[in-house]
Parts: structure tokens; sequence; C-alpha cells
């Protein structure tokens, strides 16, 4: 057998080498699968208060010593002014859905949102001190983001709000491979684990009420089949070097 013939015989074997190979299937790559789409319900976007929250809340008003009753500052800390940068303790929401704050004792807060926790302990003070300013934040407000982003990770949300844009900037934008039109969002609600899909390629998915994510969401963005099947050329590639070596072997044997 001449040269150029045996090249264009191992040419061939490549070529058709694939053809021994299976593609990854999508059972074998994508998270969260064997689930029924949840339902989209008319969601309140506000963040709601849970058992295990950490908050942290400040008081302030216009005569800075009536307000030092009612912030709970770091042990050792004393508070010489209302300037709002005395560092407070945290309160942790008790499994019954409440906190015990200063003067008023326990508050229900299990379900509210922040505002209006505010809301009611600016109402419940208000025999005690006039116009006062309460500000309530959530410190244990994260969002997971996962799949074809390019820094997945859990992350801890400052200011209580996040889009589903913006929590896809923070993992740095979706990979080349992964699919715009199929991010899904699980979040739970009343108890119950429920699902998504928001097809972030149409300008009307910023309507959802899973758009402004919440506490605890999960965003996944699922790969491409070409990037299903890139891992299933990676995943043969010692195949391919064995299934070579062998047949390169035989036709020295049969030539020679």
């Amino acid at each position: 057998m001449t040269t150029s013939r045996l090249l264009s015989v191992l040419l061939l074997v490549f070529l058709s080498i694939p053809l021994f190979t299976s593609c990854v299937s999508r059972g074998e790559i994508v998270y969260f699968q064997n689930e029924e789409n949840s339902i989209n319900y008319e969601i309140d976007n506000n963040l709601r208060i849970r058992p295990n929250d950490q908050l942290t809340i400040r008081v302030s008003t216009p005569e800075a010593e009536a307000s030092l009753p009612f912030n709970l500052t770091k042990a050792g800390i004393s508070q010489e002014n209302n300037s709002g940068n005395v560092e407070l303790e945290t309160y942790m929401v008790d499994a019954d859905g409440t906190i015990e704050f200063p003067v008023l004792g326990t508050v229900e807060v299990e379900g509210l949102s922040t505002f209006e926790l505010a809301r009611k302990i600016k109402e419940e003070i208000s025999i005690y001190v006039k116009d006062a300013i309460v500000n309530v934040r959530v410190l244990n407000f994260k969002i997971s983001v996962l799949g074809e982003v390019k820094n997945p990770g859990t992350f801890i949300i400052q200011d209580d709000n996040i889009s589903l844009t913006q929590a896809l900037g923070l993992a740095g934008d979706l990979t080349i491979f992964g699919k715009r039109e199929n991010v899904m969002i699980i979040r739970e609600v009343d108890g119950v684990k429920t699902k998504t899909y928001l097809d972030i390629t149409d300008f009307n998915s910023v309507n959802s009420p899973y758009f402004n994510l919440r506490q605890n969401d999960v965003v996944y963005v699922e790969p491409k089949g070409t990037k299903r099947q890139s891992a299933s050329v990676l995943n043969n590639a010692g195949s391919y070097i064995a299934i070579m070596s062998f047949l390169i072997s035989t036709i020295i044997l049969v030539t020679n």
C-alpha cells in the first residue's frame, strides 16, 4: 500500500470515529431535571422575612438621646450621637417568626417585608418617641447562580433587592454556551420548591414576578447542545486515541 493510500485510509478512519461514540445526553449534564414547570403565581416581589433571617434595625430620631433605648449596639460600644455610624447587633428571627426588640419585647416579623416591619416598629414606638425613622435590613439575603456563567457561585446581596440581569452580571454574564431563552429560577413559595423559566432574549421577561429575585433563589443557566457535544468529544478523547492506535497498528501489519 502506498503512503498516499495509507493516509487516505487513516483520514477515513478518523472521520468515522464519531460514529462509534455517543454524545453526552441532556440527562447526563443538565441540573434540576424531572420536575414539572411551576405555575406563575402573582407574587409580591418584596423580600419577606423568614425564620433564621438575620436583621439589623436602626432607629433614628431628631433628638439623638430619644433613640438610644431602641438601638441594640455591639457589646462595649456606646452611642454618643445619632449619626447612624454605630455598629448594631443583629436580630436572629426565631423559629416562631419573632424577635426580641428593646422596650417592645416580642415582635412578630415573619412574612413581613423590611418596609412593613419598619412601619410596624415605628407605629409601636410612637408612644415613646416622635418622628422616628426606622431602617430594617436582612443581612443573609443571598442568591446562587449556577451553570453556564463565567463565575458561578452564591452571592450575598447588600441592598435586599436584585433583578435576574443583575444576578447574572454578578456571575460574570452567561458564557457563549448558555441558553438565553431558557434560564431556570428555583424559588421556595410557602414551603414548596417551585421553578420557572425565563427567556431573557424577550423584553417581556422583565414583567415576570420571578425577574426580581428573592432570598435563597437559585438561577441555573442550561448549556446548549453544542456544549454537551463538545463535552462528549473531550470525554471520549481517550477512546479516540486507543481506537486510532489499534487501527494504525492493524494497517501496518496488513501492509507489511
